[in-house]
């Protein structure tokens, strides 16, 4: 199933997208609901970001040619983690398919996308085993967590670096009954592909990610879990489009606007 969330032109309504219509539903895929008759074509469909998480968890450096890439950035010996550490991210950071990503005026011209698969918790969950991880899993949806590698150098925390207004885009839907280990994934960057790799190349993945993190926390219907990236990253332009693109899952297309 493909659910999204969209302006009906009165406020937010969840939906179910059906081939090249979205049925709007009462309720949420987080519990009860039911389709109503309102239906609308998906191409004149203003997809808004398909959940507003309670709790907003990125995994950390989870990829092995990244933590490679980046310790070289740093000039360092890479250190590959030894656990699944999760950090976190703003809420205000949140934009939806063909949102700008605005750059503020004072940024450096390293400002570089991370094309990342991102999983929506259906139920809630506490102490599960990894053998049991997926049952929580609602679906899955694509993020791009743009990050300014100066501010992420030189600040103490990530708090401009990764939670800047529109640096974390998210949609365009979520999909239910997949398995993880099955996704490839693609950074396209206007026109050109400057990424890819599968997700299963993760250090940890997602059953092991929920299950660590069930141990310590209450993961609620709702709350997303961004699984990183790997590979290196580039500079993003004034004017250039990113698309995410994740096999089964679709494209998240944002353009880049610095601003004036």
């Amino acid at each position: 199933m493909k659910w999204c969330r969209f302006d009906t032109g009165n406020g937010p309504s969840y939906g179910i997208i059906e081939g090249d219509t979205v049925v709007q539903v009462e309720g949420t895929p987080f519990g009860d609901y039911s389709k109503t008759e309102r239906t609308q074509p998906l191409g004149s469909t203003k997809l808004l970001v398909p959940v507003i998480p309670p709790t907003f968890y990125a995994a950390g450096i989870n990829y092995p040619e990244h933590v490679t890439w980046a310790a070289n950035m740093r000039g360092e010996e890479p250190n590959l983690p030894t656990k699944a550490d999760v950090g976190y991210r703003a809420i205000n950071a949140l934009v939806a398919q063909d949102e700008p990503i605005v750059v503020p005026k004072d940024a450096t011209e390293q400002v570089q996308y991370e094309g990342e698969l991102v999983v929506v918790i259906g139920k809630e969950c506490r102490n599960v085993t990894q053998d049991e991880a997926l049952d929580y899993v609602l679906g899955y949806t694509i993020g791009n967590d743009v990050s300014e590698r100066t501010w992420q150098r030189g600040d103490r925390t990530l708090w401009r670096a990764k939670n800047t207004d529109t640096f974390k885009p998210m949609g365009p839907w979520i999909v239910t009954g997949l398995n993880p280990d099955d996704f490839h994934v693609r950074i396209i960057l206007s026109g050109r592909v400057v990424g890819e790799y599968d997700v299963k190349s993760a250090i940890f993945g997602v059953r092991e990610y929920i299950s660590e993190m069930s141990r310590y926390m209450t993961l609620v219907p709702g709350d997303v879990l961004w699984m990183g990236t790997d590979g290196a990253t580039e500079n993003m332009k004034d004017g250039d489009v990113v698309e995410v693109e994740i096999s089964d899952i679709g494209t998240l297309r944002n353009a880049v606007a610095w601003e004036k």
